[in-house]
């Protein structure tokens, strides 16, 4: 008998509960989702956003979901504590807290969630939007990951986990010549072909390199709050994400993200505050 594999996602956001109350799990952030200095932030997002779906199991989706980074998380192991504050017919609410314990034995938290869970699949109706997926290149026409700078790559090893192509008009930053649109624009899914979910959608809306480097700003770009709305479950598939900003200012900067299905679908849509690169 074979045991089935698990994606090194499911791996990832995999939660154990912790015994003497409900409500509070331990997991381990490994170090092949790392960025910078620290873990991504949509990952760290999607184990928030497991510990919540468990907590709501009659509202397994989030349909609403801000998370604020209050330190950087490293490898390792990340204790996650849930509440639920409300449940309702149609919504529920929760918060969520990772934290992790520093060299000195003190826990530190990571990461604070406040979301709304519900059912995806018991909202499929009438969609009125005018907004329209991406035009992009089919993804053997993109940039794949193995064309990137060797210093992107050092300093994101989960691209790794990614089968990501970038729209070649939005790389002009890999080869010195940024566009300064502040667009960066491609296909999506992971690279062991595990098909997209709500939970990995909260990944995928933190998942593409930082518009600042189509400003000619490379670097690290730390996420200080990150909040993703989702507004169907994805069919399987290329996800095609957008992200983009109009307003760097003061040091920090927004980041938007839009994510369509292969159905042509807008799935989810999000907006992150981040901090500006640090000139080298």
């Amino acid at each position: 008998m074979t045991t089935a594999i698990r994606s090194e996602f499911d791996q990832g956001i995999a939660l154990t509960p912790r015994p003497g109350g409900p409500g509070r799990y331990d997991g381990e952030l490994g170090a092949g989702w790392q960025i910078g200095g620290g873990i991504n932030g949509g990952l760290l997002l999607a184990v928030a956003g497991h510990a919540l779906s468990l907590q709501h199991p009659g509202h397994p989706d989030p349909m609403s979901i801000s998370g604020y980074y209050l330190s950087a998380s490293r490898p390792g192991p990340v204790t996650v504590g849930t509440e639920v504050i409300r449940g309702g017919r149609s919504l529920s609410t929760g918060t969520a807290s990772l934290s992790q314990t520093d060299e000195q034995g003190r826990s530190v938290e990571r990461l604070r969630v406040l979301a709304s869970f519900g059912d995806l699949g018991a909202a499929e109706g009438e969609v009125h939007t005018s907004a329209e997926p991406p035009r992009l290149p089919p993804p053997d026409q993109c940039i794949g990951m193995e064309h990137a700078p060797p210093q992107l790559i050092e300093q994101a090893a989960l691209l790794e986990r990614f089968d990501l192509r970038l729209d070649p008009a939005t790389v002009g930053w890999a080869l010195g010549q940024p566009s300064r649109n502040g667009r960066i624009q491609g296909w999506f899914r992971l690279a062991d072909g595990r098909d997209p979910d709500p939970l990995l959608l909260l990944l995928v809306a933190d998942a593409l390199p930082p518009v600042t480097f189509d400003l000619g700003m490379p670097g690290w770009a730390p996420t200080v709050e990150l909040t993703v709305h989702l507004r169907a479950r994805p069919v399987p598939g290329w996800l095609r994400v957008v992200h983009s900003t109009r307003n760097l200012a003061g040091g920090y900067f927004e980041e938007d993200a839009e994510i369509w299905d292969e159905s042509g679908r807008l799935v989810a849509q999000s907006r992150q505050l981040a901090r500006a690169p640090r000139p080298a």
